[in-house]
């Protein structure tokens, strides 16, 4: 395939702006990793007119998909996870063309997972996890079991992949296989929730004790990123400076939820700001200073 793409992905590498190609083919009849196309074509390039562009092909009796991704846009979601996809095909991907060794210091960096963007995507799922075990524990409290139930799925996924940051890897499409090698226990909390005889109740209430046991266990190791920008100021700060904040753009949906968490756990604590209507105040927050 690599042959018959060549006239391709050569036009592209003889551009100045394109900085590596990757191809990535299928291997299995059902491949999420390809999207089921067999094969696909990674270009990444310099100041492009639009960050993310696809173009499909066929040849015989096959299909390809070719991405021309702006570099920042791929950096983007390397850092957040935002498509989990992109992060597999620069791990599995095979080299075709790299411009100065772009593609092989990003493969490195991708292997190193330094420390600080491995804190971004902790809070971030961290903030996800938070999110769904409250909404979760809503459900439950309401005897909307079932629905409870699908909540405590996902709540053990961003568990799961919480996890696997945490051992020093990029969460995979596969993720489960990923925990059952690295975080059995974890592992274990899924099985039992999905196997167990136990009342859909009584299984919900159960992984609600250990996921709020593993949240709690987590909470400063977690969010340190979080914590960081909040001490880089000693007065309070208002929830839209935090909202817009560029560091915290990539869980700000999910900031709300973080944010009160934190403050229930007397690691935030809340500043009352006089407005001039009478017994109503701005709110502001800040790390609780230390007794």
């Amino acid at each position: 395939m690599e042959d018959v793409l060549r006239p391709i992905y050569q036009e592209r590498a003889s551009q100045k702006n394109t900085l590596g190609i990757l191809i990535i083919e299928k291997k299995k009849p059902i491949s999420p990793l390809t999207d089921n196309f067999d094969v696909i074509l990674l270009i990444i390039v310099r100041d492009a007119e639009q960050p993310w562009f696809v173009k499909h092909y066929e040849f015989e009796d096959k299909i390809a998909a070719m991405h021309i991704v702006e570099e920042h846009q791929l950096l983007q979601w390397v850092d957040t996870s935002a498509y989990r996809r992109a992060v597999e095909w620069v791990i599995e991907g095979k080299v075709l063309f790299d411009r100065n060794d772009y593609i092989q210091s990003l493969k490195e960096n991708l292997r190193n997972f330094p420390q600080e963007k491995r804190d971004l995507k902790k809070v971030i799922e961290f903030a996800k996890l938070i999110r769904s075990y409250h909404e979760c524990k809503d459900l439950f409290e309401s005897q909307q079991y079932m629905d409870a139930f699908s909540r405590m799925v996902h709540s053990l996924h961003y568990l799961a992949r919480l996890s696997v940051i945490e051992k020093g890897f990029h969460p995979e499409v596969t993720v489960w296989n990923q925990v059952k090698q690295i975080e059995p226990e974890i592992y274990k909390l899924h099985q039992e929730l999905i196997q167990s005889t136990e009342t859909v109740d009584k299984r919900v209430q159960l992984m609600l004790l250990a996921t709020e046991f593993a949240i709690n266990s987590r909470t400063i190791n977690c969010t340190r990123h979080f914590i960081q920008i909040m001490g880089e100021k000693d007065e309070g700060w208002t929830y839209g400076e935090l909202m817009i904040h560029p560091r915290i753009q990539s869980y700000s949906l999910d900031l709300g939820a973080l944010l009160e968490y934190l403050v229930e756990k007397e690691i935030v604590e809340t500043v009352q700001i006089e407005t001039k209507g009478q017994h109503i105040y701005h709110r502001k927050y800040q790390l609780r200073k230390k007794q």
